[in-house]
């Protein structure tokens, strides 16, 4: 069953070359993109889309208010902000306004789809370039508490590569290793650290101080 989505931006070329890049991929289905953040309520009432993709500055509404009034009402919609503005006050206004994820419009075409997979299945994905720099406040803390079990290597290897910014596929690359192997390693450090998704695996990655080991 496709993934949906609902793309809104005030500017034209940028909703087409979403909807091309999107609708590339076999798993999803973008069901409309609008102009602004008023139509993108309307437009997540009538489709009720998995995946809502806004951008900040829009006319009528823009981005951070649409998801605070979308969290607010309960609406389904998984939302990642999409902008060209990374200001840490947009990121953290945005993550705290309910948004699961907060991509550059210069990330990669796979950054994007894979912000979007990630969002329809409750994770949350944040621009390398944003958690790197965001997550660096972070270290190094003592207080950070271990994970329920020891990681093993090959998991502390991966986590540092996701600390600093590296998509799944780049990880599969740098370690030489499929990308079901790099998901799988991921699964297992989120259960050891109870952790809800990558952001925080990276966070846990920069508190305890790994993100700044060496291999």
């Amino acid at each position: 069953m496709a993934i949906t989505v609902v793309i809104a931006d005030d500017q034209e070329m940028v909703r087409t070359g979403f909807r091309m890049i999107l609708e590339s991929q076999a798993d999803i289905e973008v069901l409309a993109d609008v102009v602004d953040g008023e139509a993108a309520l309307d437009a997540v009432e009538r489709h009720d889309p998995d995946v809502l993709l806004l951008d900040i500055r829009m006319p009528r509404l823009d981005g951070l208010e649409a998801t605070r009034r979308l969290t607010a009402r309960g609406s389904r919609p998984r939302i990642v902000i999409v902008t060209t503005f990374d200001l840490d006050e947009y990121v953290h206004a945005a993550l705290h306004g309910g948004a699961c994820g907060f991509l550059l419009k210069n990330a990669s075409p796979a950054m994007l789809v894979e912000a979007v997979r990630a969002a329809a299945v409750g994770d949350a994905l944040v621009s390398p370039a944003v958690t790197v720099r965001l997550l660096r406040e972070l270290a190094p803390r003592t207080t950070a508490p271990g994970p329920a079990e020891p990681l093993t290597q090959r998991e502390r290897d991966v986590v540092r590569a996701l600390a600093r910014g590296r998509t799944n596929a780049e990880i599969a690359a740098e370690l030489y290793v499929s990308l079901s192997t790099v998901k799988s390693h991921l699964a297992n450090v989120q259960a050891k650290l109870a952790a809800r998704n990558r952001v925080e695996i990276a966070a846990w990655a920069w508190e305890s101080g790994l993100a700044t080991k060496a291999p």
